[in-house]
């Protein structure tokens, strides 16, 4: 299982599942990752967390905890 922590800076992915549940989750859908929605990593802290990705036309930082629960291809 490939996770959007998983993915590399400059790859396109799109989501196949969200794990997870209750707040967290719903955290996530609000912001717009849901499933079947491509998910452009722009790029990493210089520490690595957070994540910055383009999603629906807009630019997100989302932390390494809550992109593990992303299932993406």
């Amino acid at each position: 299982m490939k996770t959007l922590r998983d993915a590399k800076v400059g790859e396109t992915v799109k989501v196949l599942k969200l794990h997870g549940e209750g707040a967290v989750k719903r955290r996530i859908m609000d912001m717009g990752i849901t499933k079947g929605v491509e998910v452009y990593v722009r790029k990493l802290a210089p520490l690595g967390d957070p994540i910055e990705v383009n999603v629906r036309n807009y630019e997100l930082s989302i932390r390494k905890a809550d992109a593990e629960i992303i299932e993406v291809e």
